[in-house]
């Protein structure tokens, strides 16, 4: 039998490839990589930034030394350039040149690339892998030294050029999603001036109750947030960029970060005729394989299917590349294994405060997907009153009015508030009502949560209107 090739050697791609090789070890298992890292952590990288994780290689989550211990021939710096499904090849470009290798199951675990819609020059960044971390950091931390710091593959001359400039004073983050908020708290421990501007509210798929709390607590330490704001473009300098221009302002600034999204890298895909969803990610069926025999799609490349409305839907998060690869290296062995559903599931962290979201929070976009929502926002204290510690904690719950199913919600608050969501994902992905919702039995003890948990104070106050 033809290996089982893998493109890609991150989340979704090491995640299939160790699974399968565990439950089938006869199985010969070959893993691209176009780059020099693997197997990182991309959701660390705004704390390396920040200095609390201290190196670059402690976002390493498998080195290569321990993939290859599992038997799985890892080639790194080889691109995938083309796929021809007829004859079962990939075309792979690497050191010693260009050359055919045949797969017997294919995954394309491309992942996704910056989107980067302004025309920049030096000091305007985007974060997305380990150089464009190291690259910040270098830039923004006084005390950073390439030639001390853990930078595994990287060579330390390429930060060097980062690294020995005057740390910068005046800072704009362009996109206040995930990244926007999470690099204005980075930004912030060094001192500097830090602009965020978003050309709508803060954190769209959180809703309006966690936009305003996240925009509070950003203002109280400091960072001067610009929402409602289009931001027209950049102003180039002597060294680098010297402005940014918004409206009929400009703010002179010494640098930027643009997080403003991600596009799935679906390019080698289409070359090869495998159809793409709606969403424009690879469209894949509750196995995540393609339209194309033999061929699999996991990670930010590819859509999943979600939980409330059972559609295609795109939202690259960790969780699910992981989840995903994990299966199809299951189903690749022999047996067959659902990627399973996405409610959208996700958690950030803006200084102190805590949010998280699940489903649909906000009734327009319920309301998109054919459902007649109605939804309640309330504020209650994330332990007993009497126990120290206790701190408001705001739930937004949407549900349809007819059946009375839970669709979705958000979560806010400075005391453990974000990963309250996990309840509400799990009554998601149940199909719970409001009622079922209501009568869980949650924990409770005056340390961790008052008699009835913010959750189930929403769902009491929701069960009224449904």
């Amino acid at each position: 039998m033809d290996p089982f090739v893998v493109v890609g050697g991150d989340a979704a791609g090491l995640s299939a490839a160790s699974k399968c090789k565990r439950e089938a070890p006869e199985r010969e298992v070959v893993v691209f990589e176009k780059g020099k890292w693997v197997s990182y952590a991309h959701c660390g990288t705004p704390y390396y930034v920040k200095g609390e994780v201290e190196e670059l290689t402690d976002l390493i989550s498998l080195t290569p030394e321990e993939i290859e211990e599992r038997d799985v021939a890892l080639h790194r710096d080889h691109e995938v350039t083309a796929i021809n499904p007829e004859a079962e090849t990939v075309t792979v470009v690497g050191p010693d040149g260009e050359r055919e290798q045949a797969y017997g199951d294919l995954l394309l675990g491309t992942g996704a690339r910056a989107t980067q819609p302004f025309e920049t020059g030096e000091d305007v960044f985007t974060l997305h892998g380990l150089p464009d971390a190291a690259a910040i950091r270098a830039r923004v931390d006084p005390a950073f030294d390439p030639d001390s710091a853990a930078l595994g593959p990287m060579d330390p001359d390429s930060l060097r050029p980062y690294a020995t400039r005057p740390a910068p004073e005046t800072v704009a983050i362009v996109g206040g999603g995930y990244v926007g908020v999470e690099m204005a708290e980075a930004f912030s421990a060094y001192g500097t001036d830090v602009h965020l501007f978003q050309r709508g509210d803060l954190l769209p798929p959180f809703g309006p109750a966690v936009a305003g709390a996240v925009e509070s607590t950003l203002d109280s330490e400091g960072v001067v947030v610009h929402t409602g704001t289009e931001v027209e473009g950049f102003d180039a300098g002597d060294e680098g960029v010297s402005g940014i221009r918004y409206g009929d302002q400009r703010l002179a600034i010494d640098m930027a970060v643009v997080g403003v999204g991600i596009t799935p890298n679906t390019d080698i895909a289409e070359d090869a005729d495998i159809a793409l969803g709606e969403t424009e990610a690879v469209a894949v069926d509750r196995y995540g394989c393609t339209d194309t025999d033999g061929v699999y799609a996991a990670g930010d490349v590819a859509e999943s299917r979600h939980t409330v409305t059972g559609e295609p839907t795109w939202v690259p998060l960790g969780l699910t590349a992981n989840r995903a690869g994990r299966a199809i290296g299951q189903t690749v062995a022999g047996e067959p294994t659902p990627v399973g559903d996405i409610a959208g599931t996700a958690v950030v962290k803006a200084f102190d405060l805590g949010a998280g979201r699940a489903g649909f929070v906000t009734e327009r976009e319920a309301r998109d997907a054919g459902f007649e929502p109605v939804s309640e926002t309330i504020t209650a204290g994330s332990r007993s009153g009497y126990y120290p510690g206790a701190a408001e904690t705001t739930v937004t719950l949407t549900a349809d009015r007819g059946t009375g199913r839970v669709l979705g919600g958000s979560v806010v608050g400075t005391d453990r508030a974000a990963k309250r969501i996990d309840t509400l994902a799990t009554a998601l992905n149940a199909g719970h009502t409001v009622a079922e919702l209501e009568r869980l039995d949650l924990a409770y003890a005056p340390p961790f949560s008052p008699v009835w948990d913010p959750i189930l104070v929403a769902a009491k106050v929701l069960a009224d209107a449904v």
